[in-house]
Protein backbone atom coordinates (compact mmCIF):
# COMPACT_ATOMS: atom_id res chain seq x y z
CA UNK A 1 0.00 0.00 0.00
CA UNK A 2 1.36 3.58 -0.94
CA UNK A 3 2.48 5.58 1.98
CA UNK A 4 0.40 8.60 1.26
CA UNK A 5 -2.67 6.43 1.72
CA UNK A 6 -1.55 5.05 5.52
CA UNK A 7 -2.81 8.09 7.77
CA UNK A 8 -1.32 7.40 11.42
CA UNK A 9 -2.86 9.26 14.40
CA UNK A 10 -1.42 8.64 17.79
CA UNK A 11 0.48 11.34 18.00
CA UNK A 12 2.68 10.92 21.20
CA UNK A 13 3.78 14.25 22.29
CA UNK A 14 4.85 18.03 20.74
CA UNK A 15 7.86 19.48 22.23
CA UNK A 16 8.62 22.94 20.66
CA UNK A 17 8.39 22.32 17.05
CA UNK A 18 8.82 18.32 17.46
CA UNK A 19 6.45 16.04 16.82
CA UNK A 20 6.45 12.43 18.28
CA UNK A 21 4.09 10.05 16.65
CA UNK A 22 3.64 6.20 17.27
CA UNK A 23 4.23 4.20 13.95
CA UNK A 24 3.98 0.13 14.71
CA UNK A 25 6.96 -1.68 14.03
CA UNK A 26 6.00 -3.93 11.33
CA UNK A 27 4.71 -0.89 9.46
CA UNK A 28 8.24 0.83 9.89
CA UNK A 29 9.63 -1.89 7.74
CA UNK A 30 7.25 -2.31 5.14
CA UNK A 31 6.30 1.25 4.18
CA UNK A 32 10.07 1.79 4.69
CA UNK A 33 10.28 5.12 6.82
CA UNK A 34 13.73 6.54 6.34
CA UNK A 35 15.58 9.33 8.31
CA UNK A 36 14.88 12.25 6.50
CA UNK A 37 12.22 11.38 4.44
CA UNK A 38 8.95 14.44 4.52
CA UNK A 39 5.50 13.95 6.12
CA UNK A 40 2.23 15.92 5.99
CA UNK A 41 0.81 16.56 9.38
CA UNK A 42 -3.39 17.29 8.55
CA UNK A 43 -6.01 17.91 10.97
CA UNK A 44 -8.23 14.76 12.06
CA UNK A 45 -10.89 15.21 9.57
CA UNK A 46 -11.54 17.82 6.92
CA UNK A 47 -14.39 19.79 8.96
CA UNK A 48 -11.09 20.76 11.28
CA UNK A 49 -9.11 24.38 10.32
CA UNK A 50 -5.47 23.12 10.24
CA UNK A 51 -4.05 23.54 7.17
CA UNK A 52 -1.19 20.45 6.16
CA UNK A 53 2.18 21.15 7.09
CA UNK A 54 5.49 19.67 6.03
CA UNK A 55 7.50 17.88 8.49
CA UNK A 56 11.13 15.60 8.18
CA UNK A 57 11.45 12.29 9.99
CA UNK A 58 14.88 13.49 12.26
CA UNK A 59 14.87 10.64 14.18
CA UNK A 60 13.76 6.96 14.08
CA UNK A 61 13.39 4.73 17.64
CA UNK A 62 11.71 1.65 18.10
CA UNK A 63 8.07 2.64 16.86
CA UNK A 64 8.75 6.42 17.49
CA UNK A 65 9.16 8.23 14.96
CA UNK A 66 10.39 12.08 15.62
CA UNK A 67 8.83 14.67 12.89
CA UNK A 68 10.72 18.68 12.63
CA UNK A 69 7.82 20.44 11.22
CA UNK A 70 9.41 23.45 9.50
CA UNK A 71 6.49 25.63 9.37
CA UNK A 72 6.24 24.99 13.91
CA UNK A 73 3.71 23.22 15.33
CA UNK A 74 1.08 26.12 16.50
CA UNK A 75 -2.22 25.11 15.93
CA UNK A 76 -1.51 21.51 16.09
CA UNK A 77 -2.32 18.84 18.34
CA UNK A 78 -2.41 15.22 19.03
CA UNK A 79 -5.67 14.60 17.19
CA UNK A 80 -4.08 15.60 13.68
CA UNK A 81 -2.41 12.81 11.62
CA UNK A 82 0.09 11.97 9.63
CA UNK A 83 1.42 10.96 6.20
CA UNK A 84 4.91 10.18 5.12
CA UNK A 85 5.65 11.07 1.72
CA UNK A 86 8.15 8.56 1.03
CA UNK A 87 11.02 11.04 -0.27
CA UNK A 88 13.57 13.80 0.98
CA UNK A 89 13.28 17.41 1.40
CA UNK A 90 13.36 19.35 -2.17
CA UNK A 91 14.65 22.00 -3.65
CA UNK A 92 13.45 23.86 -7.22
CA UNK A 93 16.48 23.70 -9.51
CA UNK A 94 15.96 25.07 -13.29
CA UNK A 95 17.05 28.14 -15.01
CA UNK A 96 14.38 30.39 -13.24
CA UNK A 97 15.68 30.01 -9.87
CA UNK A 98 17.90 32.95 -10.63
CA UNK A 99 17.00 36.22 -10.01
CA UNK A 100 14.61 34.82 -7.26
CA UNK A 101 14.04 34.62 -3.11
CA UNK A 102 12.85 31.74 -1.08
CA UNK A 103 12.09 31.66 2.17
CA UNK A 104 13.87 28.28 4.53
CA UNK A 105 11.30 25.74 2.88
CA UNK A 106 12.11 26.85 -0.54
CA UNK A 107 8.64 28.86 -1.26
CA UNK A 108 9.16 32.03 -3.14
CA UNK A 109 9.43 35.14 -1.16
CA UNK A 110 10.20 37.51 -3.78
CA UNK A 111 6.38 38.12 -4.94
CA UNK A 112 7.07 36.43 -7.89
CA UNK A 113 5.42 33.51 -10.06
CA UNK A 114 5.30 30.10 -8.13
CA UNK A 115 7.94 27.61 -9.24
CA UNK A 116 6.06 24.56 -8.01
CA UNK A 117 5.67 22.94 -11.36
CA UNK A 118 9.72 23.27 -11.92
CA UNK A 119 12.00 20.00 -11.39
CA UNK A 120 13.39 19.74 -8.30
CA UNK A 121 16.71 18.09 -6.90
CA UNK A 122 17.07 16.73 -3.31
CA UNK A 123 19.07 18.47 -0.81
CA UNK A 124 20.48 15.73 1.08
CA UNK A 125 22.96 14.55 -1.67
CA UNK A 126 26.41 13.21 -0.31
CA UNK A 127 29.63 14.79 -0.63
CA UNK A 128 31.64 14.28 -3.76
CA UNK A 129 33.61 11.49 -4.82
CA UNK A 130 37.43 12.79 -4.21
CA UNK A 131 38.60 11.19 -7.28
CA UNK A 132 36.59 13.97 -8.67
CA UNK A 133 38.08 16.56 -7.07
CA UNK A 134 40.86 18.53 -8.84
CA UNK A 135 43.96 20.80 -7.00
CA UNK A 136 42.45 24.76 -6.30
CA UNK A 137 44.32 26.47 -9.15
CA UNK A 138 42.31 29.57 -9.82
CA UNK A 139 41.80 32.75 -8.50
CA UNK A 140 38.31 34.32 -7.82
CA UNK A 141 38.84 38.43 -7.95
CA UNK A 142 36.71 40.47 -5.38
CA UNK A 143 38.44 43.82 -5.79
CA UNK A 144 38.79 44.24 -1.98
CA UNK A 145 42.20 44.70 -1.92
CA UNK A 146 42.82 43.13 1.59
CA UNK A 147 41.71 39.69 0.04
CA UNK A 148 43.16 39.68 -3.20
CA UNK A 149 46.59 41.09 -2.69
CA UNK A 150 46.67 39.10 1.19
CA UNK A 151 45.19 36.34 1.17
CA UNK A 152 43.79 35.29 -2.18
CA UNK A 153 40.09 33.66 -2.48
CA UNK A 154 40.45 30.67 -4.56
CA UNK A 155 38.11 28.25 -6.55
CA UNK A 156 37.08 25.46 -4.23
CA UNK A 157 38.11 27.23 -1.06
CA UNK A 158 35.89 27.02 2.04
CA UNK A 159 36.48 30.09 3.96
CA UNK A 160 34.87 31.83 7.16
CA UNK A 161 35.05 35.55 8.20
CA UNK A 162 35.25 35.41 11.94
CA UNK A 163 33.50 39.04 13.50
CA UNK A 164 31.65 39.85 16.00
CA UNK A 165 28.48 41.66 16.46
CA UNK A 166 28.02 44.88 15.03
CA UNK A 167 30.88 44.92 12.47
CA UNK A 168 29.66 45.68 8.43
CA UNK A 169 30.21 41.75 8.14
CA UNK A 170 27.18 41.72 5.76
CA UNK A 171 28.45 44.52 3.87
CA UNK A 172 31.09 43.23 3.31
CA UNK A 173 29.57 40.02 2.05
CA UNK A 174 27.50 41.79 0.26
CA UNK A 175 30.45 43.60 -1.61
CA UNK A 176 32.23 40.68 -2.29
CA UNK A 177 29.00 39.06 -4.04
CA UNK A 178 28.19 41.84 -5.66
CA UNK A 179 32.13 42.16 -7.12
CA UNK A 180 33.40 38.24 -7.46
CA UNK A 181 34.14 37.23 -11.21
CA UNK A 182 32.16 33.95 -10.89
CA UNK A 183 29.45 32.91 -12.86
CA UNK A 184 26.73 32.58 -10.35
CA UNK A 185 25.94 33.64 -6.72
CA UNK A 186 24.34 31.49 -4.33
CA UNK A 187 22.95 33.81 -1.31
CA UNK A 188 21.77 31.95 1.95
CA UNK A 189 20.85 34.03 4.32
CA UNK A 190 19.97 32.31 8.39
CA UNK A 191 18.15 34.41 11.09
CA UNK A 192 18.19 37.54 8.88
CA UNK A 193 16.27 40.99 10.09
CA UNK A 194 14.02 41.82 6.78
CA UNK A 195 16.50 45.23 7.17
CA UNK A 196 19.31 42.83 5.99
CA UNK A 197 17.42 40.79 3.74
CA UNK A 198 16.27 43.62 2.10
CA UNK A 199 19.75 44.99 1.78
CA UNK A 200 21.81 42.35 0.22
CA UNK A 201 18.48 42.06 -2.03
CA UNK A 202 18.88 45.77 -2.89
CA UNK A 203 23.13 45.78 -3.17
CA UNK A 204 22.61 42.59 -5.94
CA UNK A 205 19.56 44.61 -8.10
CA UNK A 206 21.95 47.88 -7.98
CA UNK A 207 25.33 46.14 -8.96
CA UNK A 208 23.45 44.42 -11.65
CA UNK A 209 24.48 40.79 -10.19
CA UNK A 210 20.55 39.75 -9.72
CA UNK A 211 19.85 38.10 -12.82
CA UNK A 212 22.50 35.02 -11.82
CA UNK A 213 21.43 35.07 -7.95
CA UNK A 214 19.95 32.80 -6.05
CA UNK A 215 18.59 33.88 -2.70
CA UNK A 216 17.57 31.62 0.40
CA UNK A 217 16.79 33.71 3.46
CA UNK A 218 15.71 32.74 7.11
CA UNK A 219 14.00 35.34 8.84
CA UNK A 220 14.03 36.19 12.69
CA UNK A 221 10.84 35.73 12.87
CA UNK A 222 10.69 32.26 10.77
CA UNK A 223 10.28 29.25 12.31
CA UNK A 224 13.63 28.25 14.07
CA UNK A 225 13.75 24.57 11.98
CA UNK A 226 13.59 26.42 8.86
CA UNK A 227 16.92 27.64 9.33
CA UNK A 228 18.36 24.07 9.57
CA UNK A 229 17.56 23.67 5.45
CA UNK A 230 18.89 27.14 4.44
CA UNK A 231 22.47 25.82 3.76
CA UNK A 232 21.90 22.23 2.39
CA UNK A 233 19.70 24.02 -0.22
CA UNK A 234 21.77 26.50 -1.22
CA UNK A 235 25.01 23.77 -1.37
CA UNK A 236 22.10 21.72 -3.38
CA UNK A 237 21.87 24.07 -5.93
CA UNK A 238 25.31 25.44 -6.12
CA UNK A 239 26.18 22.01 -7.00
CA UNK A 240 24.21 20.95 -9.61
CA UNK A 241 24.97 24.13 -10.99
CA UNK A 242 28.37 23.40 -11.66
CA UNK A 243 28.19 19.53 -12.10
CA UNK A 244 25.85 20.13 -14.65
CA UNK A 245 26.48 22.85 -15.97
CA UNK A 246 29.97 24.10 -15.57
CA UNK A 247 29.46 26.79 -13.46
CA UNK A 248 31.95 28.99 -11.25
CA UNK A 249 29.56 29.29 -8.00
CA UNK A 250 29.98 31.26 -5.11
CA UNK A 251 28.04 29.90 -2.05
CA UNK A 252 27.58 33.27 0.63
CA UNK A 253 26.24 31.64 3.98
CA UNK A 254 25.74 34.56 7.04
CA UNK A 255 25.45 33.78 10.01
CA UNK A 256 26.65 29.96 10.98
CA UNK A 257 26.79 30.71 14.19
CA UNK A 258 22.62 31.10 13.97
CA UNK A 259 22.89 27.95 12.19
CA UNK A 260 25.04 26.14 15.05
CA UNK A 261 22.28 27.58 17.70
CA UNK A 262 19.10 26.34 15.50
CA UNK A 263 20.92 22.99 15.82
CA UNK A 264 21.47 23.34 19.58
CA UNK A 265 17.66 24.20 19.83
CA UNK A 266 16.49 21.15 18.13
CA UNK A 267 19.11 19.11 20.56
CA UNK A 268 17.46 20.48 23.51
CA UNK A 269 13.82 19.29 22.29
CA UNK A 270 15.28 16.14 21.32
CA UNK A 271 16.92 15.88 24.58
CA UNK A 272 19.89 14.84 23.45
CA UNK A 273 22.92 14.95 25.74
CA UNK A 274 24.40 18.19 25.07
CA UNK A 275 28.17 19.27 24.89
CA UNK A 276 30.57 21.96 24.71
CA UNK A 277 28.58 25.13 26.03
CA UNK A 278 25.15 23.42 25.52
CA UNK A 279 25.87 22.32 21.58
CA UNK A 280 25.12 19.33 20.19
CA UNK A 281 27.75 16.76 20.29
CA UNK A 282 27.97 16.60 16.55
CA UNK A 283 28.69 19.71 16.01
CA UNK A 284 31.91 19.39 14.23
CA UNK A 285 30.14 17.28 11.66
CA UNK A 286 27.29 18.77 11.16
CA UNK A 287 29.40 22.08 9.79
CA UNK A 288 31.73 19.55 8.05
CA UNK A 289 29.42 18.10 5.94
CA UNK A 290 28.07 21.22 4.80
CA UNK A 291 31.78 22.76 4.08
CA UNK A 292 32.64 20.08 2.77
CA UNK A 293 30.85 20.51 -0.63
CA UNK A 294 33.15 23.12 -1.59
CA UNK A 295 34.73 21.36 -4.49
CA UNK A 296 36.65 22.06 -7.97
CA UNK A 297 35.00 19.30 -10.18
CA UNK A 298 37.30 17.52 -12.69
CA UNK A 299 35.51 18.25 -16.25
CA UNK A 300 33.14 20.66 -14.83
CA UNK A 301 32.89 23.93 -12.51
CA UNK A 302 33.12 24.80 -8.93
CA UNK A 303 31.85 25.64 -5.69
CA UNK A 304 33.30 28.05 -3.05
CA UNK A 305 31.86 28.83 0.15
CA UNK A 306 32.53 31.76 1.68
CA UNK A 307 30.56 32.10 5.20
CA UNK A 308 29.95 34.78 7.97
CA UNK A 309 30.82 33.39 12.07
CA UNK A 310 30.41 35.47 14.63
CA UNK A 311 32.07 35.11 17.39
CA UNK A 312 30.17 35.76 21.03
CA UNK A 313 31.97 38.11 23.10
CA UNK A 314 34.61 38.15 20.76
CA UNK A 315 35.80 34.39 21.69
CA UNK A 316 37.53 32.59 18.99
CA UNK A 317 37.57 29.52 21.28
CA UNK A 318 33.94 29.68 21.14
CA UNK A 319 32.81 26.27 19.75
CA UNK A 320 31.46 27.40 17.05
CA UNK A 321 34.41 29.45 15.66
CA UNK A 322 36.57 26.51 17.28
CA UNK A 323 35.01 23.99 15.08
CA UNK A 324 35.11 26.16 11.63
CA UNK A 325 39.01 26.42 12.46
CA UNK A 326 39.52 22.74 11.90
CA UNK A 327 37.66 22.43 8.95
CA UNK A 328 38.27 25.26 6.87
CA UNK A 329 41.24 26.85 5.16
CA UNK A 330 41.88 29.73 6.71
CA UNK A 331 39.77 32.73 8.17
CA UNK A 332 39.31 36.51 7.20
CA UNK A 333 38.84 38.11 10.56
CA UNK A 334 36.84 41.55 10.28
CA UNK A 335 37.54 44.07 13.63
CA UNK A 336 36.81 47.69 13.61
CA UNK A 337 35.49 47.73 10.24
CA UNK A 338 38.69 46.53 8.43
CA UNK A 339 40.19 43.21 7.61
CA UNK A 340 42.96 42.40 9.73
CA UNK A 341 45.65 41.28 7.83
CA UNK A 342 47.65 39.30 10.94
CA UNK A 343 44.78 37.37 11.88
CA UNK A 344 43.46 36.52 8.50
CA UNK A 345 44.72 33.53 6.69
CA UNK A 346 44.55 31.87 3.10
CA UNK A 347 45.66 28.24 3.02
CA UNK A 348 45.32 28.38 -0.61
CA UNK A 349 46.34 31.13 -1.71
CA UNK A 350 50.37 30.17 -2.81
CA UNK A 351 48.66 27.71 -5.57
CA UNK A 352 47.77 31.39 -6.95
CA UNK A 353 50.11 33.90 -6.28
CA UNK A 354 52.79 34.46 -8.80
CA UNK A 355 51.49 31.55 -10.66
CA UNK A 356 48.34 33.27 -11.75
CA UNK A 357 48.72 37.24 -10.58
CA UNK A 358 51.56 39.02 -11.70
CA UNK A 359 54.91 37.91 -10.90
CA UNK A 360 55.46 40.78 -8.04
CA UNK A 361 52.33 39.56 -5.79
CA UNK A 362 54.31 37.69 -3.55
CA UNK A 363 57.17 40.15 -2.95
CA UNK A 364 54.78 43.07 -2.51
CA UNK A 365 52.89 41.16 -0.03
CA UNK A 366 55.08 40.37 2.31
CA UNK A 367 57.11 44.15 2.45
CA UNK A 368 53.59 46.00 2.80
CA UNK A 369 52.99 43.22 5.83
CA UNK A 370 56.58 43.45 6.72
CA UNK A 371 56.22 47.39 7.06
CA UNK A 372 53.05 47.39 8.62
CA UNK A 373 53.85 45.56 11.36
CA UNK A 374 56.82 47.81 12.10
CA UNK A 375 54.61 50.79 12.18
CA UNK A 376 52.55 49.16 14.65
CA UNK A 377 55.82 48.68 16.92
CA UNK A 378 56.42 52.26 16.40
CA UNK A 379 53.27 53.50 17.33
CA UNK A 380 53.44 51.25 20.71
CA UNK A 381 56.71 52.98 21.18
CA UNK A 382 54.94 56.72 20.63
CA UNK A 383 52.14 55.58 22.91
CA UNK A 384 54.86 55.13 25.45
CA UNK A 385 56.31 58.39 24.95
CA UNK A 386 59.75 57.00 23.62
CA UNK A 387 62.12 58.58 21.27
CA UNK A 388 61.27 57.89 17.55
CA UNK A 389 64.28 57.99 14.87
CA UNK A 390 63.55 59.01 11.44
CA UNK A 391 62.48 55.39 9.90
CA UNK A 392 59.92 55.48 12.63
CA UNK A 393 58.76 58.56 11.51
CA UNK A 394 58.67 57.21 8.16
CA UNK A 395 57.32 54.02 9.26
CA UNK A 396 54.21 55.58 11.10
CA UNK A 397 53.45 57.79 8.14
CA UNK A 398 53.45 54.40 5.70
CA UNK A 399 51.09 52.79 8.74
CA UNK A 400 48.50 55.78 7.99
CA UNK A 401 48.76 55.41 4.29
CA UNK A 402 48.52 51.29 4.47
CA UNK A 403 45.17 51.36 6.23
CA UNK A 404 43.84 54.62 4.56
CA UNK A 405 44.25 52.85 0.92
CA UNK A 406 44.20 48.99 1.71
CA UNK A 407 42.58 48.51 5.11
CA UNK A 408 39.27 49.98 4.73
CA UNK A 409 36.62 47.38 3.83
CA UNK A 410 34.77 50.24 1.23
CA UNK A 411 37.82 50.65 -0.84
CA UNK A 412 37.55 48.42 -4.47
CA UNK A 413 40.27 48.14 -6.48
CA UNK A 414 41.55 45.65 -9.28
CA UNK A 415 44.21 43.62 -7.73
CA UNK A 416 46.85 44.64 -10.47
CA UNK A 417 45.75 48.31 -9.25
CA UNK A 418 46.23 47.29 -5.93
CA UNK A 419 49.99 46.21 -6.47
CA UNK A 420 50.80 49.36 -8.22
CA UNK A 421 49.45 51.06 -5.09
CA UNK A 422 51.73 49.08 -3.47
CA UNK A 423 54.55 49.79 -4.66
CA UNK A 424 53.30 53.96 -4.68
CA UNK A 425 52.82 53.53 -0.95
CA UNK A 426 56.61 52.26 -0.68
CA UNK A 427 57.98 54.51 -2.56
CA UNK A 428 56.45 57.91 -0.98
CA UNK A 429 58.20 56.40 2.38
CA UNK A 430 61.33 54.36 1.84
CA UNK A 431 64.16 53.91 -0.32
CA UNK A 432 65.12 51.16 -2.91
CA UNK A 433 67.92 49.42 -0.47
CA UNK A 434 65.31 49.74 2.33
CA UNK A 435 62.60 47.24 0.50
CA UNK A 436 64.90 43.84 1.31
CA UNK A 437 63.04 42.66 -2.54
CA UNK A 438 64.46 40.99 -4.99
CA UNK A 439 66.68 43.90 -7.39
CA UNK A 440 64.99 42.52 -10.99
CA UNK A 441 61.41 43.52 -9.29
CA UNK A 442 62.58 46.93 -7.73
CA UNK A 443 63.72 47.74 -11.18
CA UNK A 444 60.68 46.86 -12.96
CA UNK A 445 57.50 48.31 -10.67
CA UNK A 446 59.29 50.72 -8.30
CA UNK A 447 58.11 54.40 -9.24
CA UNK A 448 61.46 56.40 -9.59
CA UNK A 449 59.90 59.80 -9.98
CA UNK A 450 58.45 58.91 -6.50
CA UNK A 451 61.24 57.76 -4.69
CA UNK A 452 63.26 60.72 -6.32
CA UNK A 453 60.25 63.44 -4.65
CA UNK A 454 60.40 62.29 -1.56
CA UNK A 455 64.07 61.77 -1.11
Amino acid sequence: MSQLLIRYSRILEIIGDIVKVHVPASEVGTSKISFGDLALIEGSNDTQDVLPRTAQVILLKGEEVSLQVFSGTKGLSTHSVVRFLGRSMEVTFSPNVLGRAFSGTGSPIDGGPSLADEPKIEIDGPTVNPARRILASRMIRTDVPMIDVFNCLVESQKIPIFSVAGEPYNQLLARIGSQADADIIVFGGIGLIFDDYHFFRKTFEESGVSARTVMFVHQGSDPTVEALLVPDMALAVAERYAVTEGKRVLVLLTDMTAYADALKEVGISMEHVPSNRGYIGDLYSQLARRYEKACDYKGAGSVTILSVTTMPGDDVTHPVPDNTGYITEGQFYLHNGAIDPFGSLSRLKQHVIGKVTREDHSQIMNTLIRFYAAAQDAQQKQSMSFDLSEFDERVLKFGELFHERFMEISISMPLEEALDLGWQTLAECFKEEELLMRQNLIDKYFPKQTATENV
